[in-house]
C-alpha cells in the first residue's frame, strides 16, 4: 500500500488486511512505522494493527521500520511477529530510503536486533538493490557477500534479497542464492522480486531452482517503494505465484474462497 498515490482510508486498510488474514498466508506485511512525512500512507499503521481480527488466523504479522524510533513503537504490539528493515547495497538508496549511510544502517540493525530479542520478535533484513541499482552506485557479488556476512555477524537469520527496481536477471537470482545459501545454512534466505509479465516466471523459477522457500508477493502485483523511482516495475503478483506453485505440485494451504474475497476488495481499493 505504501506506494499507492492516493491515501487509502483507514477503515478500508483494516477491511482489506482482515480479508488477507483469512486466506492462509504465512506472513502478512501489514504496515510501516516510518515518518508520516516521508510515507503518509503508513501514518495510520498503529490504528490499523489495533483493529485487525487475529482470532482465527495462523498468519503472522510483519511491519517495516527505518530506524530505532520506529522499532521501539513496533515492538510494543504483542501481535507483531516480525520487524523488517531495509539495508541497501546502494549508498544512494540507503540515504533516500532511511536517511542514513550503510554504516549507520548497520548500527541501527544491531540496536533493533537487541530490541527484537528483548520483545520476542524476529528481525527480517531486506538487502534492497540486491541485484543492482539505477543510480550508478557500485554493485558486485562481493558487496552482496560483504553485507550478508555483516548481517550474520549481527545474528540476523532471515535475509531477503530484494530486486527493488526489477533489474535482476534469472541468472543473477540463481547465482546469488547458490553462492549464499550453502555458506550460511543457518540463515533463511528469501526473495522480494519485482517483475514484468514477460519475466516473472523465469525469476521465480530461478529462486526455486536454488532451493529458496520464502517469497514475497502482492495481489495483482500492486505496490512498490516510493523512495526508489517514479516508474517501478511492479511487485511479483501473488496470484501468478500461487498458480505457479500449484503447477509445480506444491501444496499451498490457501483458502480459495477467502482469496477471491480479498481479490474483489483489492479491485475496489486499488483503482
Amino acid at each position: 500500500m505504501q506506494g499507492w498515490k492516493h491515501f487509502i482510508p483507514t477503515d478500508q486498510k483494516i477491511k482489506y488486511l482482515n480479508a488477507l488474514l483469512k486466506v492462509g498466508f504465512s506472513v502478512l506485511d501489514c504496515g510501516s512505522f516510518v515518518s508520516p512525512k516521508a510515507i503518509p500512507q503508513m501514518a495510520d499503521t498503529a490504528e490499523v494493527i489495533k483493529s485487525l481480527d487475529l482470532k482465527d488466523t495462523t498468519t503472522k504479522l510483519l511491519v517495516i521500520v527505518a530506524n530505532n524510533r520506529g522499532a521501539e513503537e513496533a515492538v510494543q504490539f504483542a501481535h507483531i511477529d516480525y520487524i523488517g528493515f531495509p539495508l541497501s547495497l546502494s549508498p544512494t538508496f540507503q540515504m533516500r530510503n532511511t536517511n542514513a549511510t550503510i554504516e549507520e544502517a548497520l548500527l541501527r540493525i544491531d540496536s533493533i536486533q537487541t530490541l527484537c530479542k528483548h520483545h520476542q520478535k524476529k528481525l527480517v533484513v531486506y538487502l534492497s538493490m540486491g541485484f543492482g541499482n539505477p543510480y550508478g552506485d557500485a554493485y558486485s557479488p562481493e558487496l552482496l557477500h560483504k553485507y550478508t556476512a555483516a548481517l550474520v555477524d549481527l545474528g540476523i537469520d532471515i535475509i531477503s534479497l530484494a530486486d527493488t527496481v526489477g533489474l535482476a536477471t534469472p541468472e543473477q537470482i540463481e547465482r546469488a542464492l547458490n553462492a549464499l545459501m550453502p555458506i550460511y545454512p543457518e540463515v533463511s534466505f528469501g526473495v522480494h522480486l519485482h517483475a514484468t509479465s514477460l519475466n516473472w516466471d523465469k525469476k521465480l523459477q530461478a529462486a526455486i531452482n536454488s532451493g529458496c522457500l520464502r517469497f514475497d508477493g502482492a495481489i495483482n502485483g500492486i505496490g512498490g517503494c516510493p523512495m526508489a523511482q517514479d516508474d517501478l516495475v511492479g511487485n511479483m503478483d501473488t496470484l501468478q505465484m500461487l498458480s505457479f506453485f500449484k503447477d509445480a505440485g506444491w501444496d499451498i494451504p490457501i483458502d480459495e474462497k477467502a482469496l477471491k474475497e480479498a481479490i474483489i476488495l483489492a479491485s475496489s481499493i486499488f483503482r
